[in-house]
């Protein structure tokens, strides 16, 4: 796709970050002199809170809720333009922006770049591109864990928490046990004294912990899998729950802009490091925070100001992002879980509040509602 008559605002990614950034922007560019151009490799969006209990119940139909399609008449429509491919590598062109190249072997130019392309899983919440596939995914894990007896979660972060809680949902005689590497259940952001807390709660319903180990190898043999410390657990299925890797493979192409870890070196302002014209927001941004949807918002905000600054269709100052307050609830179920709220003197919640807040709904209508699916 080349333009001439109109410059490219180019937005890499259909998540939170991207969808915030994109609907912002889709009213407030210049229709005469900006296209919007939105590229994801899937025709859908996936409100990830929700896919945990997708892929282990029927029940509901969420993958008809949780799986929203990208459609022609709101994506592809007067200066709109709506891609399904991959980018394979970024080329600049001077100051003025440069263009992309697809897996199709298409090229997109571009004027402000906006990556925005999340992370990539494993585990039942690594979904196809087509949405037909991806239900075919989410068959086939609810038969596995219909199945299973002796099930172990490799990571103990929100992931693997919250799947736990949905098996249990599922049948309280299911084993469950998860190995995680640190000494507590998810990491050091938050209080040791809330993380006992949230370990109790799932011991509480029969969810067996063990700490400070590691699984290298997820292959089942005689029924059982051994951990790092020799220690024998009996298991006919293994699910890998550790947290996700950012895709940014592609933004390599533009030299060394992203760490060992997989995040991309940003400025306060939210664009690479060398790189004025290109913008990140999402889980992908190197920044002190953990990795959340409910970020993304704060994220689109500072993106969308500073690319209308770029465009001269604002006069006020770049700003920068100020990073966004860790609040974390974790589900245990529908009724039940924990949260902490890293505001005051830190407020923590429990199975009541954290049901209604979100393990009950998982936030489906209000994202629907917020990216504007309903």
């Amino acid at each position: 796709m080349s333009t001439r008559s109109k410059q490219n605002v180019v937005i890499v990614g259909a998540g939170y970050a991207g969808l915030n950034a994109w609907l912002s922007l889709s009213n407030k560019l210049d229709v005469k002199k900006h296209n919007l151009v939105l590229i994801n490799p899937r025709p859908y969006f996936t409100h990830f809170p929700a896919a945990l209990r997708m892929a282990t119940t029927a029940e509901g139909k969420l993958e008809d809720k949780i799986l929203m399609p990208l459609i022609d008449s709101k994506y592809n429509t007067g200066n709109k333009k709506l891609i399904i491919a991959s980018v394979t590598s970024i080329v600049e062109q001077g100051n003025e922006g440069g263009h992309l190249v697809l897996d199709n072997g298409e090229k997109v130019e571009y004027s402000i770049l906006i990556l925005a392309t999340g992370m990539g899983w494993d585990g039942p919440l690594a979904l196809p591109d087509t949405k037909a596939e991806a239900v075919g995914v989410v068959t086939s894990w609810r038969e596995k864990f219909a199945q299973a007896n002796d099930i172990v979660l490799v990571g103990g972060g929100s992931i693997g928490l919250e799947l736990a809680g949905e098996i249990k949902d599922l049948s309280s005689t299911k084993n469950v046990t998860i190995v995680h590497s640190q000494s507590q259940l998810l990491n050091g952001t938050y209080p040791n004294s809330w993380r006992t807390y949230v370990g109790k709660q799932f011991a509480s319903r029969g969810v067996k912990l063990v700490l400070g180990d590691y699984v290298d190898d997820l292959e089942i043999r005689e029924g059982r899998i051994k951990t790092r410390s020799s220690k024998s657990i009996k298991a006919d299925l293994v699910v890998p729950t550790r947290g996700g890797r950012p895709n940014t493979k592609f933004i390599e192409s533009l030299g060394d802009v992203v760490s060992p870890s997989g995040t991309v070196r940003v400025t306060p302002t939210l664009h690479i490091v060398g790189h004025p014209r290109i913008f990140v927001a999402g889980d992908i941004i190197e920044w002190k925070e953990q990795k959340q949807a409910a970020k993304a918002p704060n994220h689109a905000l500072v993106v969308v100001h500073n690319t209308l600054v770029l465009l001269g269709l604002s006069k006020k100052a770049a700003i920068p992002y100020k990073g966004s307050s860790e609040l974390i609830i974790i589900t245990n179920g529908k009724n039940g879980g924990a949260g902490f709220f890293d505001i005051l003197w830190g407020i923590s919640i429990g199975n009541w509040l954290s049901s209604l807040l979100k393990s009950k709904s998982l936030l489906v209508d209000m994202t629907q509602k917020s990216l504007q699916f309903a």
